[in-house]
């Protein structure tokens, strides 16, 4: 059987916009065969709702929440400790966890990868020091460690075939941390943009609707002159921040809240490619009563959630060729 379809869900701002309740939403459909990830590690995170139940995973697929497939891609990096905690965790939660599998050409960090990031780059990036960047740092010198080396350790998840059917891609971080694209140095260190999905083993021509997340507001954890500090004094901001519980799944460290940023939100769906816009955490603006955006560095403030909503799909069916747009209220779906 060969591909049919492909999928792709990805962030549009800087991570934690909701990416993990669009793809168990659309997980849950039965239409998908594969949940692939096809960048990053367990520097990113993912909470999703099933049957009334919060659930977080860092590196696996949301798919393996539904009886899905979930895959490991090759552009992927696997911290071995950390991918079996996780695999302890679905088990002991009644997860089947022989769908999960891992490319054999994804790479290992390791813990001098993971020492690396913590005595330089998270004290100067504000990295997660989970060893990400010096394992990409390894992989493109050729020297680093893959999966197929560690077949003793992982030998029941290695899998290397190919894809078929339907697959719905899941996106880690968001487009303003892509390492091209995003504010360099303050990025990751993997393409976060669509394309990079190609890498999991299809061609672009397959690729059917690209779903991009964001919130109704803008969020940032980590180093970014973008997102200062000061940020943090802005009561309306800070009340938004702590209503919508804006801390870092991975970290735990206090997310910076700034206003939505439409340039760079139309800039993203443009280059992206995105095809459905999902904007969550709407009930958050109207429990704080906080309607403002940024547009072409001007701050206008809105009279309430209506008329945010109408401006906002105004100007976004003006600049961009997105097809839908939905407003998402709930955390447990779109």
């Amino acid at each position: 059987m060969d591909i049919q379809n492909v999928d792709i869900c990805c962030g549009l701002s800087w991570g934690d916009e909701g990416k993990g309740k669009i793809v168990s939403q659309l997980s849950k459909s039965g239409e998908y065969d594969f949940v692939c990830r096809w960048s990053g590690g367990n520097n990113a995170g993912h909470t999703v709702y099933v049957n009334n139940k919060v659930y977080s995973t860092h590196l696996i697929p949301s798919g393996i929440f539904y009886g899905v497939k979930s895959i490991i891609g090759p552009g992927c990096v696997v911290n071995i400790a950390s991918f079996m905690q996780e695999i302890r965790y679905l088990q002991e939660n009644g997860f089947d966890i022989t769908l999960v599998k891992i490319s054999p050409r994804a790479h290992i960090v390791t813990d001098t990868h993971i020492e690396h990031d913590n005595n330089i780059y998270k004290s100067t990036l504000g990295t997660t020091g989970n060893g990400i960047g010096p394992c990409y740092r390894d992989k493109h010198l050729r020297v680093g460690k893959r999966a197929a080396d560690y077949t003793s350790e992982l030998h029941d998840f290695i899998w290397d075939e190919k894809l078929y059917g339907n697959i719905l891609c899941e996106g880690a971080q968001g487009f303003w941390l892509d390492i091209d694209y995003g504010n360099y140095p303050y990025v990751t260190s993997s393409s976060t943009l669509p394309y990079g999905a190609c890498s999991l083993g299809f061609s672009p021509k397959k690729i059917r609707h690209i779903y991009g997340a964001t919130k109704i507001y803008d969020t940032r954890v980590g180093f970014d002159p973008d997102f200062p500090n000061e940020l943090l004094e802005n009561p309306e901001l800070y009340k938004l921040g702590e209503v919508g519980r804006e801390f870092g799944t991975t970290t735990g460290r206090r997310r910076i809240v700034n206003y939505l940023n439409l340039d760079r939100l139309i800039q993203a769906i443009n280059m992206s490619g995105t095809t459905h816009l999902i904007i969550s955490k709407v009930d958050i603006a109207v429990d704080v009563g906080v309607f403002k955006y940024y547009l072409h560095n001007t701050l206008y403030a809105c009279n309430d959630m209506h008329d945010m909503k109408v401006q906002l799909v105004e100007l976004l069916k003006t600049y961009t060729t997105v097809r839908d747009i939905v407003f998402s209220s709930k955390p447990t779906e779109i």
